[in-house]
């Protein structure tokens, strides 16, 4: 896990503005699972939803999180799941996941954007969450 990655806990009843544009990125889900994001995601107002596919890995993630609503929909991937959420605000944050889990889409990488995650490609975003879940997973079970 890259020493630049880091965890920080969000306040549900926040406020305050994440870092980026106003956009939610998946990966890893078929062409119903974003339809179904992309449904509830209206709620939230101006909140542009996009997929990146394994076409993607070597983009870097600042810029996809730019790319026009429903840019790559319909396109199944076989991407590790992933939802990541820009420029949203901490109770956003809390309320879009709450919606997620409610609609019944197996579980995630969850992922905010960061000016640290805006410079990576997508494949190494992927990589840093995924070692970030083992770690937790090993942290949580130290017996297995």
């Amino acid at each position: 896990m890259s020493e630049e990655a880091t965890f920080d806990a969000i306040d549900q009843e926040s406020n305050q503005v994440m870092y980026g544009p106003r956009a939610i990125l998946l990966c890893g889900m078929s062409g119903t699972e974003q339809e179904t994001v992309a449904a509830f995601a209206k709620s939230f107002g101006s909140l542009p939803v996009s997929v990146a596919g394994e076409q993607e890995l070597d983009t870097r993630v600042g810029d996809l999180v730019l790319r026009p609503d429903k840019t790559g929909f319909g396109q199944d991937s076989a991407l590790e799941r992933l939802v990541l959420m820009s420029g949203l605000t901490e109770g956003e944050v809390h309320r879009f996941m709450a919606q997620y889990r409610q609609a019944g889409l197996a579980r995630p990488l969850w992922a905010t954007l960061t000016p640290t995650s805006a410079t990576w490609p997508l494949s190494e975003l992927l990589g840093e969450l995924d070692a970030e879940r083992r770690a937790m997973q090993a942290a949580m079970n130290p017996n297995s």
